[in-house]
């Protein structure tokens, strides 16, 4: 476990605060994307050990952080000192997945998106491919 004087966020929180980061970057936190955030917690492996009454207490922090205006960068910094950087597609994964869950993207999910690429070092490639995979999962008839 991490000690949270130095890591205030555990691994896990971090994935859940860039999920909710994403859902809340257009001003409204959808049903759609609040279900893929739990759905995500209850069912992958890398969520296994999480303590779900946790979410909340990741919401309230991310929800404070994006009142501040320097917010997003100090919620960036939480992420880059408390996730290992094996995660880092994950998170972006996960972003991509709450993005598209309700069949729209918003410009600030997109911009948000595009700001997590950077932010984490993605390689454009690989955030294309996981970019396609949530848009394949998410397709709508």
């Amino acid at each position: 476990m991490n000690d949270t004087a130095t890591h205030p966020l555990s691994p896990q929180d971090c994935l859940v605060a860039v999920m909710i980061a994403v859902s809340a970057s257009d001003e409204h936190v959808g049903t759609a994307e609040l279900v893929k955030i739990e759905g995500a917690v209850n069912n992958l492996p890398v969520f296994g050990d999480y303590d779900e009454d946790r979410i909340n207490i990741v919401a309230q922090t991310v929800f404070d952080l994006f009142s501040d205006e320097d917010g997003l960068d100090a919620l960036f910094g939480l992420i880059r000192s408390s996730l290992p950087e094996r995660l880092y597609e994950t998170a972006y994964a996960l972003a991509c997945d709450v993005a598209a869950a309700d069949g729209t993207l918003a410009d600030s999910e997109l911009r948000l998106l595009e700001e997590i690429r950077y932010e984490l070092d993605l390689d454009r490639l690989h955030a294309a491919g996981i970019e396609r995979g949530a848009r394949a999962r998410h397709v709508r008839l």
